[in-house]
């Protein structure tokens, strides 16, 4: 019995030999690991940013009464095209009681110097003529009379204008209609007939009646980051594209870059503003979202590669490839890069044409073939 167990264990431990030098044989002899690689090219990189905004009308204007009072009669609608002198809507004055009679006791007060000065005007002048009185006597009446009549006017008008809101029969009946200032389209009424509107002093911003835009003169409207701003110029061609119209995009000049920027949700925002370009046919209504593509950098003929060939240092972070020496070996080296656009990297220094760099970080199907279609 012994010696049938000492052969089976024997035997177990063959065994076991065997499939542990089976194990390191295999393993030894193991192909080496291939790896794919790419050589640089000779490319044009543009770098970019997008602000993000609105196109709104260059001019824009809000029509206030110069009057407060009732809106009476509105005679357009939103959306209508008028033209500069047009009516737009009429405002009827309710007058305060308190300043109505003190305007209507000044009328009766002035009256009463009126008469009371022709009287005498009339008296002096029957007495000069007949070589009564001087002739400096009859002058002062006649003056006297003269600014009698002129505060009766004005004390008569300032109560036509309180109660009415004009002078009766005059060209002041301005003052209670709302003309359009300029020839556009009318962008929004937010009053209706019947509203109480305030008029427009040096202390209040007064009821806006409606308002007005040219549209044939569109401007973008957008905010970039301060990590941009400092490469825009005014002048520039920039393009804009609009949320609502599909598959188009406008051109348009940069016109101005703010001196100051505004710090939101963390980041300094700077202002900017563009003349977008309108083709005949395509209507754009105010306030539209768009965004605005803007060319920061841009190089022609760069020698470059593309960023995901780069490798970054743990210690230094410094950027490096890895250059095929032969028999699927490779040596880092370290390499000084320009600008980049997100796909291709300009190398400024540490790599040359023809190298074969190494693919380390594969990528799928889908990233080969864009990448691919961007090298065509």
């Amino acid at each position: 019995m012994g010696k049938i167990l000492k052969i089976g264990f024997a035997i177990i431990t063959f065994i076991l030999l065997i499939v542990v030098l089976k194990f390191f044989v295999d393993k030894n002899s193991k192909s080496v690991i291939e790896y794919k690689t790419a050589t640089p090219f000779k490319t044009t990189i543009r770098t970019k940013t997008v602000a993000t905004g609105k196109v709104n009308p260059e001019e824009e204007i809000e029509l206030k009464p110069q009057i407060s009072g009732i809106v009476d009669e509105i005679l357009v609608e939103e959306g209508d095209i008028v033209k500069k002198g047009d009516l737009i809507a009429r405002i009827r004055v309710v007058p305060n009681a308190q300043n109505l009679a003190a305007a209507q006791g000044r009328v009766k007060s002035a009256r009463l110097s009126y008469n009371n000065a022709k009287v005498l005007y009339d008296r002096n002048k029957a007495l000069f003529e007949k070589g009564v009185i001087s002739k400096q006597d009859f002058e002062n009446s006649e003056l006297s009379f003269n600014q009698t009549q002129q505060s009766l006017n004005q004390s008569q008008n300032d109560y036509q204008i309180i109660k009415k809101g004009s002078v009766s029969g005059s060209g002041s009946s301005a003052n209670t209609n709302i003309i359009a200032q300029i020839s556009g389209t009318i962008l929004e009424i937010p009053v209706r007939e019947g509203n109480q509107v305030i008029e427009s002093n040096t202390f209040n911003a007064g009821t806006t009646i409606a308002t007005v835009a040219d549209m044939s003169k569109m401007i973008f409207e957008g905010k970039v980051d301060e990590a941009e701003v400092g490469k825009l110029k005014e002048g520039e061609e920039i393009k804009v594209k609009l949320g609502a119209v599909q598959d188009k995009e406008f051109p348009a000049k940069l016109t101005f870059v703010a001196p100051k920027g505004k710090e939101e949700s963390g980041a300094v925002q700077f202002t900017i503003k563009a003349d977008v370009s309108i083709e005949k046919g395509t209507y754009v209504r105010a306030g539209y979202s768009a965004n605005a593509e803007i060319e920061l950098e841009g190089k022609d003929s760069v020698l470059a590669i593309k960023e995901s060939l780069l490798q970054f240092n743990r210690l230094t972070d410094e950027p490096y490839v890895e250059i095929e020496k032969g028999d699927g070996e490779f040596k880092k080296k370290n390499v000084k890069l320009g600008i980049s656009d997100g796909i291709k990297v300009e190398i400024l220094d540490g790599v040359k044409e023809g190298d074969k760099i190494k693919v380390w970080n594969k990528a799928s199907k889908d990233d080969e073939s864009e990448e691919e279609e961007t090298d065509e």
